[in-house]
């Protein structure tokens, strides 16, 4: 599970009420916390470093011979209103990059529309449908951005580009980037923290969300641990 911060991991590692070992990776990486059979990475906060560190950790797992079978982006994050409230839980059924491309006189235009990339995955739909059942998640696009959203005008002009989107966080899109370019299947998993618009520091319950993400793998283990990694169909 590749996570943005140590809190994050941390609140992923409590649900597995086990011992935790470090395992070190290469360069300033961040060490592995591995848990009963998990691997926990805080890869860091934004696009760049996220892909960056889950790509080292995969990369390392692929030359030791244990290659991972799968790859959970968690963490907590904004939820578009009212769709999305706080506290609650969201599975992406799609990871959609948000601000990869150029802005324009006729509006904002992906990088897909220049020719190059992509800006989004999609996770093995029965997984995904598996544990939002698991957990009680919404399920919808999940996108990641740059620069979080402090503002009306811009919750709303993304809401405009991606109508299905329920949250929005930094790391997703670049953790399935980098599973990708390993063959790896992706999901991500996020827990409502604030309302993604106006930024309210006094409306972000950010205990409040770390504790579902604990609550959510608590119900997400037997689902993970049974889910069979050469049905990519699943």
């Amino acid at each position: 599970m590749a996570t943005a911060v140590p809190a994050e991991r941390d609140a992923v590692a409590r649900a597995f009420a086990s011992a935790v070992h470090e395992v070190p990776l290469p360069g300033r990486t961040p060490p592995l916390h591995r848990v009963r059979g998990h691997d926990l990475l805080a890869a860091g906060v934004g696009p760049a470093l996220a892909a960056a560190c889950t790509a080292t950790a995969l990369t390392a797992a692929a030359l030791g011979g244990t290659p991972y079978d799968l790859v959970v982006s968690a963490g907590i994050a904004g939820g578009f209103q009212p769709d999305a409230p706080v506290g609650s839980l969201v599975v992406a059924d799609e990871i959609t990059v948000a601000d990869l491309g150029a802005d324009t006189a006729d509006g904002f235009v992906p990088v897909t529309e220049l020719g190059f990339g992509a800006v989004s995955h999609r996770p093995p739909e029965t997984l995904v449908r598996e544990l939002a059942a698991a957990t009680g998640a919404r399920t919808g696009t999940v996108l990641t951005v740059s620069t979080v959203t402090g503002t009306a005008a811009r919750a709303a002009e993304l809401r405009l580009r991606h109508p299905r989107a329920l949250a929005e966080a930094m790391e997703g899109f670049a953790v399935a980037e980098a599973a990708a370019a390993h063959g790896v299947p992706v999901v991500e998993l996020r827990a409502v923290s604030n309302p993604v618009g106006p930024r309210d520091r006094a409306a972000w319950r950010i205990g409040d969300a770390l504790a579902a993400l604990t609550e959510a793998f608590g119900k997400l283990a037997p689902v993970l641990e049974s889910w069979n990694p050469h049905d990519r169909t699943r």
